[in-house]
């Protein structure tokens, strides 16, 4: 027993089980992370990733690179997830016509078929977001005013609480919500695009989600009891067609006056 204490005090010993311990924590790591990206092609049709992997390689890899790892010109997609891909390219702001401060949207040159190929692709490259199913999706029963509340504290701030967008630094802005779906609105939250921030399920639940889509949904929907709605946007658009309307209404009324005084 006294031979077997000294072993392992033995500086040599120690470091042998120090390494050994090292090296099975970091093979069960290993094991632990290409579980995912494995299953996730095991589980997918075969046919539409190689479909989205000739997509990619003709639309994307000049920025991406040829096996989505990044260049300059573009960031690594292994792991954004099909979610990413699918909010990215759907709106047109993917594949980006030249470098710009921020990706517009735009009408997209692919079908919703190739969108999900390609999704799967860059899925099968790595775990991230999954597109949301119809049942997170489905907003019907979601609280509209706690929405408002979890809208106006998480997303007001840039895209302006009535969701008519707004201007942020070095060209960039917080595009307009009036034209937006459920599954954008949804896939934005989940993998935060541009300027956008990550709003997991850790941060904001699937309710909490529901939540917000159904208070932009009623923003969408709702009528402007003060009559022009003036894109919402506040006491700047107010202001200015206080300016350049009436104003310039008052400057011809008055020119009117004059001419008709002579």
């Amino acid at each position: 027993m006294k031979g077997l204490v000294a072993r392992r005090r033995n500086p040599i010993v120690a470091s042998m089980l120090l390494l050994a311990a090292l090296l099975g924590v970091g093979g069960v790591y290993a094991v632990a992370t290409t579980a995912a990206p494995a299953e996730a092609v095991a589980t997918s049709d075969q046919t539409a990733i190689d479909e989205g992997k000739r997509l990619y390689l003709e639309g994307c890899s000049s920025c991406h690179g040829l096996n989505a790892q990044g260049t300059s010109n573009g960031p690594t997609l292994i792991g954004v997830g099909a979610a990413a891909v699918h909010f990215q390219v759907s709106t047109g702001r993917m594949p980006m016509a030249a470098p710009a401060a921020q990706a517009p949207e735009k009408p997209t040159d692919y079908t919703e078929e190739e969108v999900s190929q390609m999704a799967a692709y860059i899925a099968s490259l790595g775990p991230g977001p999954a597109i949301p199913t119809a049942e997170q999706l489905d907003y019907s029963d979601a609280d509209i005013a706690e929405g408002g509340v979890l809208f106006r504290i998480n997303c007001a701030q840039c895209h302006q609480a009535a969701g008519g967008g707004g201007a942020l630094t070095n060209g960039k802005y917080a595009p307009s919500l009036m034209e937006a779906t459920p599954q954008e609105i949804y896939e934005a939250m989940l993998t935060g695009p541009q300027n956008m921030p990550v709003f997991g399920d850790g941060t904001l639940t699937v309710e909490d989600k529901q939540a917000i889509i159904a208070y932009v949904m009623d923003l969408q929907e709702a009528p402007s009891p003060g009559g022009l709605a003036l894109g919402r946007l506040g006491p700047v658009s107010e202001g200015l067609f206080l300016w350049a309307g009436v104003m310039a209404a008052f400057v011809g009324i008055a020119v009117w006056i004059g001419i008709k005084a002579r």
